[in-house]
């Protein structure tokens, strides 16, 4: 029986092994890293809008005025003691955030907490152990945009943006690979791609001052 000779169509049809593990493995990076970044785009696509739109979403601040006392001892002496001074207030009043400055004076103290969309300062004097309180909560709007902007939102969240923009560029490359192999539709697709490059350039030259 005569072994038939694959035509020149058939031969060029068959693409070499690491053409179909490309496209097979740029498919998978493309689903499975869209699915995983869903709720970071969709986060930093509405917050990018409630950014640039403060002024209409603007939140009832919530400020607080509080006194007390605490132990002289951990003020008055030559060295205040810090940690014990930060946990009072932690645990007297709910105090969150992390802790922002804490200055030492002749005759008072002042710790300041930050956090995403909250603030608290306190000032205390060393001869008594008395303080003043101010706690600020200015919303949840307030909140979300400091997440999106790592503003107060200490070293693992700057992580969890970190990884984001990887999971972001990641999904963009797969999807340009993915394109390179959709024939049909590579042509009018890089040609989006350009067209929305160039519009963006143009719009930034164009009304930005």
């Amino acid at each position: 029986m005569p072994v038939q000779t694959p035509s020149i169509e058939e031969r060029k049809s068959v693409k070499p092994l690491w053409h179909r593990k490309l496209a097979s493995v740029s498919r998978w990076l493309h689903i499975y890293l869209s699915m995983v970044s869903f709720g970071v785009v969709i986060f930093f696509s509405a917050t990018g809008i409630t950014l640039n739109h403060q002024d209409k979403f603007l939140a009832q601040q919530q400020v607080k005025q509080l006194k007390g006392q605490l132990t002289s001892r951990l003020v008055s002496g030559k060295d205040v003691v810090k940690l014990e001074v930060v946990e009072y207030l932690r645990n007297t009043h709910g105090i969150h955030g992390a802790v922002a400055d804490f200055r030492i004076e002749e005759d008072r103290c002042s710790v300041s907490f930050k956090g995403p969309g909250y603030a608290a300062d306190s000032f205390i004097d060393r001869k008594t152990g008395t303080y003043e309180l101010t706690e600020t909560r200015m919303g949840f709007i307030a909140v979300i945009n400091d997440l999106h902007k790592g503003r107060d939102s200490g070293k693992a969240w700057a992580w969890v943006i970190d990884l984001s923009a990887i999971f972001l560029v990641l999904v963009s490359i797969s999807g340009v690979l993915i394109l390179c192999y959709l024939y049909k539709r590579r042509f009018t697709g890089f040609a989006a791609g350009v067209a929305g490059i160039l519009i963006t350039y143009l719009a930034y030259v164009i009304w930005v001052p």
